[in-house]
């Protein structure tokens, strides 16, 4: 969940190829993509689309990948079947890339330090105009960002690993035997956590039909220090979440009347 996640760019589908155009000053997002399908496709071939060419110096920067299969798991139910061939797919790509790899690869946008300064930034301007429920949410969930030590810059203590960086269900292709991954514009160098976490306190993965969190992480053997901190990451994403949804944020994305206060209602489950 970088700062421009929705930014536009323009797809164009041709037979067996999608021709990926983005604006020109994307941020360094066509090179992302093109970064992490080249790396994917190396370590982990077959989970995301063949890069087949690209031009990162035009005015206007082009990816072309090959076409997947499958229909996206966002809109449906997903089932046992699907939640694992899920878990399956963010498994290969979140170990795919080798730890000496990993080394030279920035940290992906929207990462914990972005998101904090974001929230400094919209708690002035966005949580005197809020009421009701999620003014209660914003005010419980600033309270305890304060004091979650998130803000210090310390180690982590969990090892680094390749992020796509949206956990927007979309993006996860069914095929009717696997999952499949695609748009990598805000990917780099992340954790399990927080990747996890991404998935989870997506708004794609509850608004209609709820993803099952519970078993799509039982899947994952975390160690105790990546459990801890998926507790914390998820607060804090779903706290940035609450901000989007009720409408303050530049970055506010379109749904449903009423969603800002189920979001605030998650958020404080969370911080129960």
């Amino acid at each position: 969940m970088s700062s421009g996640k929705w930014s536009t760019h323009a797809i164009e589908l041709t037979g067996d190829r999608v021709i990926k155009r983005f604006p020109n000053g994307d941020g360094g997002r066509a090179e992302r993509e093109w970064r992490a399908l080249t790396l994917l496709a190396r370590h982990a071939p077959g989970l995301t689309p063949e890069p087949l060419e690209a031009d990162l110096a035009a005015f206007e920067p082009v990816v072309v990948m090959s076409r997947l299969d499958g229909e996206p798991l966002r809109g449906g139910v997903v089932g046992s079947e699907q939640i694992k061939a899920l878990a399956g797919a963010v498994a290969t790509l979140h170990a795919a890339v080798p730890s000496n790899v990993m080394d030279d690869i920035p940290l992906r946008p929207g990462h914990q330090a972005e998101l904090i300064g974001h929230l400094d930034v919209w708690a002035v301007a966005a949580r005197p105009r809020a009421e009701g429920l999620v003014r209660q949410g914003m005010d419980a969930g600033l309270a305890w960002l304060a004091g979650s030590g998130l803000d210090a810059d310390e180690p982590w203590k969990v090892p680094w690993i390749f992020g796509p960086g949206d956990g927007n269900l979309a993006n996860y292709l069914w095929d009717g035997n696997r999952v499949q991954v695609v748009d990598f514009e805000d990917s780099g160098r992340s954790d399990r956590a927080f990747e996890l976490a991404e998935i989870t306190e997506h708004v794609g993965s509850w608004v209609a039909d709820p993803l099952d969190v519970s078993a799509f992480l039982d899947h994952f053997d975390l160690t105790p220090a990546e459990t801890a901190r998926l507790r914390e990451c998820r607060r804090l994403l779903a706290l940035v979440w609450l901000f989007l949804l009720a409408g303050d944020a530049p970055e506010n994305p379109r749904n449903p009347p009423g969603t800002a206060e189920r979001q605030a209602d998650r958020l404080l489950d969370l911080l129960a």
